[in-house]
């Protein structure tokens, strides 16, 4: 970086990489200053996230900083179901906006933008049926 570069030139030179999981869900996200195209595993947001609120899901870092029209983003997401996936795309999508613009690190911290859902599937339990649900019991 020259001494006489803006940081927006900067910017538009680099790629800011966030990592999001949720549940069983992995997304590796990248945004870059652009004509804000948004790419799930090669295919448009739209397509991937058929359900509104899988798609506002995934959307709503980008709503919340107002750069929708501004960054291109790119997700590849693996493991899990659609909603975890919208999750972890949505973590992603936060923490690169924290590296692309860090006065925006606050407000994403303080709405629960950068933090994880820690909250997993519980294991299977030996003599259960689940994790929960025990066999029948019959009495006689």
């Amino acid at each position: 970086m020259s001494p006489t570069e803006s940081p927006m030139e900067r910017a538009a030179r680099e790629t800011f990489y966030g990592t999001g999981r949720r549940k069983e869900s992995v997304a590796r996200v990248y945004l870059k200053p652009g004509p804000a195209k948004f790419v799930v595993n090669g295919r448009p947001v739209d397509d991937y996230f058929k359900n509104v609120v899988w798609h506002n899901t995934a959307i709503e870092a980008l709503k919340f900083t107002q750069t929708m029209d501004q960054l291109d983003v790119r997700a590849m997401v693996k493991g899990g179901g659609v909603g975890g996936q919208a999750g972890a795309v949505r973590m992603g999508i936060a923490r690169a906006l924290a590296k692309f613009n860090p006065e925006l690190h606050h407000a994403l911290r303080k709405n629960g933008f950068l933090t994880r859902d820690s909250r997993m599937k519980e294991r299977k339990k030996y003599g259960q049926k689940g994790a929960r649900r025990r066999f029948q019991y019959s009495k006689r």
